[in-house]
């Protein structure tokens, strides 16, 4: 009995977190109406997942849905399902047992890079090399379709963060205040280097400063898949 007790805190205090995430991402503009939609794997195999339909900001603990890897709910209120997007996440899921979490948004500087098809593969920003490396442009997919899936399957064994064509980004991580703080990483890197091109241009950090940097991310608890820039690919 107290270990199902202290089992329902620890999910219910889950909830909450993917919740306060979700409010995070409304007030920082990262979505609007009912767009984006949050992600948890569970230790049982199931997952916490947004439901669609829903605006961020509404959020709350009893409107989240357990579904299998099938996508299908096995727990939640009445009405309430997953995106349609959930493809995505479970395919993140399947890919990198490491991951424990996924975040989809569309955090404007990012996915307006996303909308330009520029990669943010500069090595520029001493943060962004140790926290995020490459972020790359995956081709485009017709949403709540297979083809997004498989779009970002030949980059999830190298980036935690990409950048969906024409769409917004998606970052995983090991939970979901890492996946939540990679996004946040990568909104603030597009705007710095959007302002840095309306300055005459990025400058590059040099090769040797780079691999100093990699070689940081274990002094710092960083874990994940993310590369160097460019000529680490």
């Amino acid at each position: 009995m107290e270990a199902e007790m202290k089992d329902g805190k620890e999910l219910n205090a889950l909830k909450e977190q993917i919740c306060d995430v979700c409010h995070k991402m409304w007030q920082l503009g990262w979505v609007a109406a009912n767009d984006g939609n949050v992600s948890v794997r569970l230790g049982d195999g199931t997952f916490l997942a947004t439901p669609t339909g829903i605006s961020k900001s509404f959020i709350t603990p009893e409107k989240l849905v357990r579904i299998d890897a099938s996508g299908a709910v096995v727990e939640g209120e009445p009405g309430y399902r997953p995106s349609s997007e959930i493809k995505m996440h479970l395919r993140c899921y399947e890919k990198r047992e490491d991951v424990g979490a996924v975040v989809h948004a569309h955090p404007p500087t990012a996915t307006g890079y996303a909308v330009a098809h520029i990669p943010l593969d500069r090595y520029c920003m001493i943060e962004t090399v140790i926290a995020v490396g490459s972020v790359p442009v995956t081709p485009y997919g017709t949403p709540s379709t297979y083809e997004v899936p498989d779009a970002i399957t030949p980059y999830l064994p190298h980036h935690d963060v990409m950048l969906l064509e024409n769409h917004g980004a998606l970052a995983v991580g090991a939970d979901v205040i890492t996946a939540y703080y990679r996004m946040e990483t990568l909104e603030l890197n597009a705007k710095i280097c959007l302002t840095a091109r309306l300055l005459g241009g990025e400058k590059e950090i040099s090769g040797e400063n780079i691999d100093r940097l990699i070689r940081m991310r274990e002094q710092y608890g960083v874990t994940g898949k993310h590369p160097g820039f460019k000529h680490y690919m």
